[in-house]
């Protein structure tokens, strides 16, 4: 027992008050991510912010332009907040902001600035078409935004313009170099390969690691938008870049630093940068996959190629409890599939909606 004495004379006797071990139990399985029923713990949550987009990537968005949602089904920065807030609670840990194109969305950086200050937040990174990259490089990384994906299908202004419908490949080329010299490490350059388009740039992409100290990362086109044009034609595998690759010098497997998602690495010899191959038809990495998505609209996705979606917008609107939007949360990882069934030779559309719609 401990004695304390008070101005009035009196003295106050304090009791140790025994360990609640089930309390501690309790408290501990807050720090925890969440386990899927494939054993899986689900740590990363991608949040789409905006469905607008600046640009028309043809794997992405249908040539005329996608139905864009009403302001008032987007979700508010507060209510973002919120949903990220308990999700950190449950054991998410990693947080990426996707689009559309987040660097569009009006506020984002005061977001970004108030999002990375949450308490349990150990990851926090951006995937940007790189097109407002230039003047948002250092405010954003200011904000707490250290890591950024930046798409570059092509090194050449004709076809980024073939690719993307906009005249924009100076304008992205001066935004990752804005983001080098903000500090952002690692920066990873995304290119998805495709067929008749860009797989006689495969090498030139690869060699920009020699140079410079980016992840490029190459990645399966893959059948995600019901509206864009697709055949399997188009596809091409992680096994064929790869070959591509080593007609230069062998490549070198390694575990690169800052990664832990779905990509298998390699370098070359004394390159300062990273090579990344992403299979998500090919060589499927289900087995590992901890991620879900949000979408703008406030829809929980358990699997990139699955229609399946779960409304937390609803019950977040409806003025639910934190444990009640918790639940929600997990019950939506309860439901994540066991693996997608896309095929190499077996192409489907898997969405019902445009990618742009979903988030990258």
């Amino acid at each position: 027992m401990k004695a304390a004495a008070r101005y009035d004379g009196k003295i106050d006797i304090c009791v140790a008050r025994p360990v609640n071990m089930s309390e501690v139990a309790r408290l501990e399985s807050l720090s925890m991510p969440p386990i899927d029923p494939y054993e899986r713990r689900i740590d990363y949550l991608r949040v789409s912010v905006t469905d607008r987009c600046n640009l028309r990537c043809r794997y992405c968005m249908p040539p005329e332009g996608a139905r864009k949602l009403a302001h008032a089904d987007i979700l508010s920065y507060e209510e973002l907040l919120r949903l990220v807030r308990i999700a950190l609670d449950i054991g998410i840990s990693k947080v990426r902001l996707t689009g559309g194109e987040p660097l569009v969305r009006k506020g984002i950086i005061d977001f970004c600035r108030r999002l990375s200050r949450l308490p349990g937040l150990k990851s926090l990174s951006l995937t940007s078409n790189g097109v407002l990259m230039e003047e948002c490089a250092r405010d954003l990384f200011e904000a707490g935004i250290h890591r950024v994906n930046i798409s570059l299908d092509t090194i050449r202004r004709e076809k980024f313009y073939q690719i993307t419908g906009v005249d924009a490949f100076d304008t992205v080329w001066r935004g990752i170099r804005a983001a080098e010299e903000a500090g952002f490490y690692p920066i990873k350059l995304n290119v998805v390969a495709m067929r008749d388009m860009n797989e006689d740039e495969i090498v030139d992409l690869a060699l920009l690691t020699r140079s410079h100290p980016y992840h490029v990362r190459f990645i399966e086109f893959m059948p995600v938008s019901p509206e864009v044009s697709w055949s399997p034609r188009h596809f091409v595998s992680a096994d064929e870049i790869i070959a591509r690759l080593q007609t230069i010098g062998p490549l070198e497997q390694i575990t690169a630093a800052h990664t832990n998602g779905p990509a298998r690495h390699f370098r070359w010899p004394d390159a300062p940068g990273v090579i990344g191959i992403i299979s998500p038809i090919s060589h499927h990495f289900c087995p590992t996959c901890n991620r879900i998505r949000l979408t703008a609209d406030g829809k929980l996705r358990t699997c990139l190629f699955s229609d399946e979606e779960g409304d937390i917008k609803s019950p977040l609107r409806q003025g639910a409890s934190d444990a009640e939007l918790a639940d929600t949360l997990r019950k939506a990882i309860a439901r994540k599939p066991e693996k997608h069934t896309v095929q190499p030779d077996l192409f489907r559309k898997c969405q019902s909606r445009p990618m742009v719609t979903i988030g990258g």
